[in-house]
């Protein structure tokens, strides 16, 4: 009688990631699947509940889906702009390959300097700004720079009204700036393209519009014949800055951006830290309505009651509208990356939401959950699977939620499998080091400190800890990690064949023959098949070697020779029989 099927309950639709994890399987076993049916996809991107039942049956796993009913209180509502709505500054983010300056742009913009301090060079999480130009203010989102950062650009597109596509003149299109594009058009983004590094003696911007042609980004210049405006501009020298916040400001014109302001409240949660001696520290994107100290917050499972509120820059504001970046204090906890945040009455209320939500996702999270043994009936694998756990902490939401999304990333095919037993925001804790100590994890530390107790009652219950503040080489370490779990490898040489022309003495556990080198070569102190037809006699070792009654290190192919076989029981070989030599090894695996 055959085993039932495991029935899993999704969403009307589930991203690839959220699939993979339900699964229990590497994302990349999905992405593999979805692009042999012809659908490119990301870790992020959704897919619909049919797609979902289609990659399932053709992964040949023992499990039906059933669709889940959509949770009525979490589900978001736009708010369509009212007659009264007033216009509202463009929201922008500035995207584009790695090295080709968009950090160095945006402190060009705002008379700042941040690159120098950042790991690597590389923004490691988003960050929101604001400036003004002729009196009108312009919000600037910084995102990361670098592909393990996908999600977090998403995002950021998706926040966005006009992306900002940075591409060093010397340097042209990259794979990331053509990301940014497709990110860019997903969002029906307005694209404004900054030819950043023109001081350089290499640069060209002529080459970089018609690469920027070929993925139909066509410039508006005259002889080019489109409508994406294109600004040649140097971060280091200023040139061009002026006439890039104009065109940006121009093509926002023609969208006529406008925003209710006497109305709640509403935004996205863009970072998320702790703070010694402020507690939780959030940064808020105002979407619409107009944000006050005194409110009430609600943001996914987390509420609070805003204590401070100020600008990018510190400075106090009594109040925050439509398009305006903050930084609030007050929440109990620390909302998650991308939560919406929206305002409530009173602190009971605000209770009560998030109590619901909180269930919700718990309830979520329950119907989806497949155990060790449902994963190893599911799926039939060439080795046992041996799991890697893993802690992860970060100084900020954003980052945490991107380090987690590539550690799933990294691919074994299945044999090891890396478990995030916990994450958080914030210092490792000595609560994280007994998790970790239980469960046999490493705790990966992103940009944070290792308070000198927690590093001693590491050292004492010697859980390793790994800080990192460049997100590749976290991913570098989690990939040594796995591959030195990986069973290593027998890889067999052949050496050569020789077939037997006389058998001199057999004995218990010896043997001594002579025959000609077919193939190949002969040496001492290797192993040998000896064959009749395709019958496998036995295996053994060669002993020695002799030609011409001398003690030989090689005969090859066409000579004769005698040699002495060290066999685990009596061989009869006979005339005809054939000696296979070969060499075996053990070679450890690579991801």
């Amino acid at each position: 009688m055959s085993q039932p099927e495991k029935i899993l309950s999704i969403a009307d639709s589930i991203t690839v990631g959220e699939l993979a994890e339900t699964l229990n399987l590497p994302v990349t076993n999905l992405v593999g699947e979805l692009f042999k049916n012809g659908i490119v996809a990301t870790i992020n991107q959704r897919i619909d509940f049919e797609t979902a039942q289609i990659i399932v049956e053709e992964l040949g796993l023992d499990v039906a889906l059933s669709r889940r009913a959509a949770a009525v209180s979490v589900e978001r509502t736009l708010h369509a702009p009212s007659d009264q709505a007033v216009e509202r500054p463009p929201i922008v983010a500035v995207m584009g390959h790695v090295d080709h300056g968009k950090t160095s742009l945006l402190d060009a913009i705002l008379d700042k300097k941040t690159v120098d301090d950042e790991a690597g060079g590389i923004t490691q999480h988003i960050s929101a700004y604001q400036t003004i130009r002729n009196g009108r203010p312009v919000t600037l989102l910084d995102t990361p720079g670098h592909e393990a950062f996908a999600a977090l650009r998403q995002h950021g597109a998706v926040l966005t009204d006009v992306v900002v596509i940075v591409v060093a003149a010397d340097d042209g299109v990259k794979p990331q700036t053509i990301e940014a594009i497709r990110f860019a058009r997903n969002a029906n983004a307005k694209i404004v393209v900054a030819i950043n590094k023109i001081d350089k003696e290499a640069a060209n911007p002529g080459m970089v519009m018609g690469q920027l042609a070929e993925h139909q980004v066509i410039a508006d210049a005259q002889g080019w014949g489109g409508d994406v405006p294109m600004v040649n501009v140097s971060a280091k020298t200023g040139q061009g800055i002026e006439e890039l916040l104009d065109t940006v400001l121009l093509v926002a014109d023609m969208e006529e951006l406008k925003a209710d302001i006497d109305i709640p409240a509403e935004g996205l949660v863009i970072e998320a830290h702790m703070e010694k001696g402020r507690g939780s520290v959030v940064n808020l994107l105002v979407e619409q309505g107009e944000l006050r100290p005194g409110h009430f917050l609600v943001a996914g499972t987390s509420y609070g009651k805003v204590r401070t509120l100020s600008d990018f820059r510190g400075v106090t504001l009594k109040q925050a509208g439509p398009s305006t970046p903050v930084t609030v204090t007050g929440f109990k906890e620390l909302p998650q990356f991308g939560d919406i945040f929206t305002i409530v009455k009173s602190e009971k209320q605000a209770r009560l939401v998030t109590e619901r939500t909180r269930t919700e996702r718990e309830r979520s999270a329950a119907s989806t959950n497949v155990t060790g043994a449902d994963l190893l009936k599911m799926m039939t694998q060439k080795h046992d699977s041996q799991d890697l756990n893993v802690v992860v902490k970060a100084d900020v939401q954003g980052s945490l939620t991107s380090v987690m999304d590539s550690l799933r990333l990294v691919d074994t095919g299945g044999e090891i499998t890396l478990r995030i037993v916990k994450s958080g925001v914030g210092n490792i804790s000595e609560t994280d080091v007994r998790l970790a100590e239980s469960s046999g994890a490493v705790i990966y530390g992103f940009n944070i400190d290792l308070p000198p107790p927690v590093k001693r009652l590491a050292m004492r219950d010697k859980v390793p800890i790994r800080l990192y503040k460049v997100i590749y080489e976290l991913l570098d370490d989690a990939r040594s990690s796995m591959e030195a779990m990986l069973a290593p490898e027998v890889v067999e040489n052949t050496v050569g064949v020789l077939e037997i022309k006389g058998v001199f003495r057999t004995m218990k556990e010896e043997i001594i023959a002579g025959g000609e080198v077919k193939s190949g070569k002969v040496m001492p102190h290797i192993l040998v098949r000896a064959k009749r037809g395709d019958t496998l006699l036995a295996e053994a070792e060669v002993t020695s070697v002799q030609r011409q009654q001398a003690e030989a290190k090689e005969v090859f192919e066409g000579e004769m020779c005698g040699l002495s076989l060290k066999t685990a029981k009596k061989l009869q070989l006979e005339i005809g029989d054939r000696l296979e030599f070969f060499t075996r090894e053990i070679v450890k695996r690579t991801l």
